[in-house]
Parts: C-alpha cells; structure tokens; sequence
C-alpha cells in the first residue's frame, strides 16, 4: 500500500478520444510535480462514460503518453497495489459506497422520472432562475424506498446537500476559492443503471487510490465543491486540489477543431517532435519567471512551482511551437532526429523499412543537411525528396529566371566537365571545383550556382549546394546537369 505522507497524484484521462493537447499538458504538469516530490503518478481511466466511449481511444492515449517520455507508476500495464485502474471495473465499490450513504442518512433514493425534472426545470426556467432539484423524493423514508426498488422502480441515488452556507476550496494555485451552496442541489451519485456519477466515481477513486493531489484543468473548479461536499460525507480526507488555467485559442475561445490540430496524435502525424511538444506545452501557463524559452524536462523538474502556474488562460500558439519544433529539428541528436523522421521517408514511398536499415548513413546524412531548413518532419521529408527521386520538373519562377538562355547550357555543360575530374567527390572538392571555373570564366558565382542548385533539385531554395552534390553523388550530378542542359536547349528552340 502507500507511504504514509507519499506524493500521490493522478492523471484520469476518459477515453472518448485521442489524448488532446490540454489533456497532455495536465499529464505534464502532474509528472513534474510527482517527479519532484520524489512521488508517484497514478493513470486511471475513466471509461463509465459508455456511450462516448470510442474503441482504440485508450491505446491511443497510452501510445500518446509514452511518445512525450510521461512514464506513469501505477495504471494499465503497471498494475499496483490500488487497482484495478479502470474505472469499469471498479463499480461494485461506488455501489457499496453509496449504498453506505444512504444507510447513514447522508443520501437517498431519488424515483423522479426525466420527464417530471424536465417539468420542474422548465417551471424554475419560467421564472428565471438556474435548475435545482426540489427535492420531492428527499424524505420518503428508507424502508419505503427500498419497497419500491423490490417492485422493480428505477431509483437514482442523490447526495444530501445543505441549503444554504458555503464550501471553501484552498486551492494550490487560485488561493482560497469560496462557493456558496445555494447555487448546488442534490446531486445524483449512482444513477438508477448502477453507473457512478464522474464527481462521485472522482473522490472514492481518489481515495482508494491514496491520492494526495489533484492537479487538473481549470474547468473542473465547479466541480470541486460537489467532491468536497462528497470527501465530507464518505468520511474521507479531503486532497489538495490545484487548478490550472484553460488553454485558448488565439480568439481567446474555446480551444476546437477550427484552430488546427488538437491532439498529440494530429501533432506528431504533423511532423512535431515530443520534445518540443513537452517545452511548448510546459510554457502553457508556467513561467520560471526568465525569458528562457528552451529547455529540457530535466531543466523543468529543477525549477517547476505550482505556485508559479499562471491563474489567467493560455493562449495556443502554432507559430510559437512551430518555431519551437525547427529549434528542436537543429538541436537534437542526429540520430535521434534521423529515427524520427525514417516513418515520414516510408510513408511519403522515398523509401521502404528494410531500404531504411539498409541506407540507414544515407539517410542520416541527408537529415543532417536537411533539417537546418525546415521545421517539422513533414518539411523536412518534401525538402528530401529530390535525393530520392529523379527531377521531372523545374519551379516555374526559377525556370523563367535561370533557364532562359542558350549561355546558361553552355555554363551547365562546363560544369559537368569540370566534375568529371573530381576523384574525390565530397563538398570540398566540388566546391573548390566550382571555385576555379567561376574565376575562369570571370563569372558571377550566382551565374552558375543558381542553375545547378535548380537542375540538381527542381528547386530555388535547398540546402548548401556542395552538400547537396556530395550526398546526390557524381553520376546522378552528372545526370540532372546533362538533363538541364537538354531542357534549356529544347525550350531556346
């Protein structure tokens, strides 16, 4: 079981969908703090929600998580001494707790059929005020209630809540947060399919699971004097709860679909890599209070504060994580971009999984050159391209710009005799090659330079020139020079 006075948090995803990226940044902020604390991370899933439930979306979860480097302690495929961690489950213990409830007086049966609420809701509506449960069913006595369940009527179980006073939440990150109770009815807690209710299923799992603090979005704060009031009733030791800001989009609304990814799947389908995901999504309302905008989870881990999450929103920024990525792209170990990057080579058909193993210093030494340029592994894989496969076309700019004279043939065709004698055919030697002929001819180096770089690439922009002509080799160098040079007599004609 725990250690007494252990760090114990939780990450309690509900697989209705693929790990989005508020979800991964609670993930986050939760791992640091656990890893901080010398604690555990605890990942539950919350899978009583049926009818949204989507088949792969947990597998998919579980992949997100292990792609951004968050390791959890206990949880699927880790199993401890809190399980099982599927809230699925675990129903006959919310049934056993809220039956308990109810024999101490703290809940009761509730027989209100939907139509009968939808009666009183539209009644309270009329006369402009929020729906409260009027609380019909609130003192038929016990035994009698229990008749009715034996007769076969469907009952939901409801939590006696005061009327009036307040609930105070100290909150690690809003500071004291007070709700008054006159704005909360009775709420359900077991529904009359023997279901939990999510705040309901929350705190018994939370304390079962020895949870010491729930980190969680923002978004649940009106929840949170439900499960205080519930802790409270179950006789349970209530948790330190913090809340971090909302992220939203740049309109400051509601994070969606429109705005462009939103989940870690759609990211790395995109081409992002987990480390810069992690450092742009640790900047999501957390600041070391530096302008320091790189940095490793190891920096983070030294320096992570709930007290200095921000209480206002944060604002998603694609252009910042996109920047972010290329700085990433730069920095990384080569290998490890390289191996990141093979599944966007294999996909894109530039080449198959055994070509890859096979050509593996190849293909790095193309990444290398590459990846200077770009910023994502989507990028990075079109600015490949033409080291895999033949040139069949020239950008139509650089075409009308480079390829409108009979002299820039004739230059294409010095330059492949001037290749030929290369032995030793590496970027400084065809550089230097270059060199000569420029000064020979007494010619601007962009005369020369920019017609190859479009012969040997199609395109106007690439990587340093003799780096490209090193990795293409000299045969194929030779090839697209001697095409070129045709292209441009065939259009002067």
């Amino acid at each position: 079981m725990p250690h007494l006075n252990e760090v114990r948090v939780r990450f309690a995803p509900s697989p209705t969908g693929y790990l989005h990226i508020g979800g991964a940044r609670t993930a986050l902020f939760n791992w640091f703090f656990a890893r901080q604390q010398q604690g555990k991370l605890v990942l539950r899933i919350e899978d009583t929600d049926t009818e949204r439930l989507k088949e792969d979306s947990v597998s998919q979860i579980l992949t997100s998580l292990k792609w951004l480097g968050i390791d959890w302690d206990e949880g699927p495929e880790k199993e401890g001494a809190c399980g099982p961690y599927y809230q699925s489950e675990r129903l006959e213990l919310y049934r056993r707790e809220a039956h308990r409830l109810v024999a101490e007086g703290k809940a009761y049966y509730c027989f209100c059929s939907p139509e009968e609420l939808e009666h009183v809701r539209e009644s309270q509506r009329q006369q402009g005020n929020a729906f409260r449960y009027n609380g019909k069913c609130r003192d038929i006595e016990l035994a009698v209630a229990q008749q009715r369940i034996a007769s076969g009527e469907k009952a939901v179980i409801r939590l006696k809540i005061p009327d009036r006073g307040q609930v105070k939440v100290v909150d690690l990150v809003h500071g004291e947060v007070t709700f008054s109770l006159d704005q909360l009815d009775d709420i359900v807690i077991l529904k009359s399919n023997g279901m939990p209710a999510y705040n309901f299923a929350c705190v018994v799992d939370d304390h079962a699971m020895a949870i010491s603090h729930v980190i969680r979005a923002e978004e649940h704060l009106s929840n949170t004097p439900k499960q205080v009031l519930l802790y409270e009733a179950l006789g349970y030791e209530t948790v330190q709860f913090a809340h971090v800001a909302m992220i939203l989009a740049p309109d400051r609304s509601k994070l969606s679909k429109r705005h462009g990814a939103t989940s870690v799947e759609e990211f790395r389908e995109q081409g992002f890599l987990a480390p810069a995901i992690v450092n742009y999504l640790t900047l999501l309302g957390w600041s070391t209070g530096s302008d320091q905008e790189i940095f490793s989870p190891a920096d983070t881990l030294n320096k992570f504060q709930l007290g200095k999450v921000s209480k206002t929103a944060a604002i998603y920024d694609t252009k910042k994580l996109t920047w972010m990525n290329g700085q990433y792209l730069v920095s990384m170990d080569l290998d490890a971009v390289t191996r990141e990057t093979i599944p966007f080579f294999v996909r894109k058909g530039l080449v198959t999984q055994d070509q890859a193993t096979e050509k593996y210093a190849e293909i790095r030494a193309i990444v290398g050159v590459v990846r200077d340029r770009v910023k994502t592994l989507v990028e990075l894989t079109e600015a490949a391209e033409y080291y895999f496969w033949d040139v069949t076309e020239y950008d139509e700019k650089g075409r009308r710009k480079y390829f409108f004279s009979p002299e820039t043939a004739i230059l294409l065709q010095k330059a492949q005799e001037r290749l030929v004698t290369i032995e030793v055919f590496d970027a400084q030697h065809t550089e230097e090659a270059y060199q000569k002929l420029i000064d020979e001819l007494s010619i601007k180096a962009g005369e020369i330079i920019h017609p190859t770089r479009l012969a040997l690439t199609g395109r106007m922009v690439s990587p340093g020139l003799y780096d490209v002509m090193a990795l293409l080799g000299k045969e194929c160098c030779l090839a697209r020079l001697k095409q070129a040079e045709s292209f441009i007599a065939a259009e002067a004609k």
